[in-house]
């Protein structure tokens, strides 16, 4: 069983009703950390989550469902998280999307929507939840960046350059606020098995008139040495160890956990 060290703590986890954001979100909980879910989906299906979060961890679960395009629900959401949490202690950063095409042929639509919740959404939340931190001296704020905010790739442009500048707002906000307990570092996951892949995944099936799981693995062993996928789990471990008391002096850190991607 996991320490309670984040009992009481209020924290909002964007992107939390599956995969990444939700494993993050489950281990919060599990610490003792009362959790703001966020995400769009089927209302039953997340008020089961919701229920089966606070029942086994025996802390506060919230949801709501704003839609990070939309600066004004951005607003209200961290007011619902005052509201709710009374403080927004840790902040993760955990929403995204990704589409993939070459840059003259990218829809200005996508583009316009891409860098809306993957890089401006942050900065919307981390403006509103910086204050409070810093009356509070204390909190943890964690963007999940990618692989591609260190790297780049063919036909994933606008997902690239929303990662680049997901990773530089974290070193901003680590120099800014480096002058109390208050850090914020970014996890750069490789390649994880969530919706996301499995859409790159099923085209590439298609194209090739292959297995999905052979596309899978040919997929992920084009890119990670290791020949593995991430798993979800594994990126909210680091997430737990970013938010320890622990991890006070790793502040600005870019961390990738991708099989070895970065490392070639």
């Amino acid at each position: 069983m996991a320490s309670r060290e984040l009992e009481g703590k209020g924290a909002l986890v964007t992107g939390s009703t599956q995969g990444i954001g939700l494993c993050i979100a489950r281990g919060l909980a599990e610490r003792g950390a009362n959790v703001l879910l966020h995400g769009l989906g089927d209302p039953g299906v997340i008020e089961d989550i919701r229920e089966s979060l606070a029942a086994e961890h025996g802390v506060k679960v919230y949801r709501h469902g704003a839609n990070l395009e939309h600066v004004d629900e951005i607003d209200e959401l961290m007011t619902f998280a005052g509201a709710t949490l009374g403080q927004v202690d840790i902040l993760v950063n955990n929403a995204g999307i990704q589409h993939t095409g070459r840059l003259e042929a990218f829809a200005v639509d996508t583009w316009n929507r891409m860098i809306a919740i993957n890089l401006t959404a942050a900065f919307h939340t981390m403006r509103a939840a910086i204050p409070g931190m810093r009356a509070a001296r204390w909190g943890r704020i964690i963007n999940i960046a990618s692989t591609h905010g260190l790297v780049a790739s063919p036909t994933k442009g606008p997902y690239i350059a929303s990662k680049h500048g997901l990773v530089g707002l974290t070193k901003a906000a680590a120099l800014e606020n480096a002058d109390l307990p208050i850090t914020c570092n970014a996890i750069c996951p490789g390649m994880v098995r969530t919706p996301i892949l499995d859409e790159q995944i099923d085209a590439l099936a298609r194209r090739e008139s292959i297995d999905v799981e052979d596309a899978a693995a040919r997929l992920v062993g084009a890119n990670q040495p290791s020949g593995e996928f991430v798993r979800p789990e594994q990126v909210s471990a680091l997430a737990m160890f970013l938010c320890s008391d622990a991890a006070r002096e790793v502040r600005g850190a870019c961390i990738p956990v991708d099989g070895g991607w970065t490392a070639r």
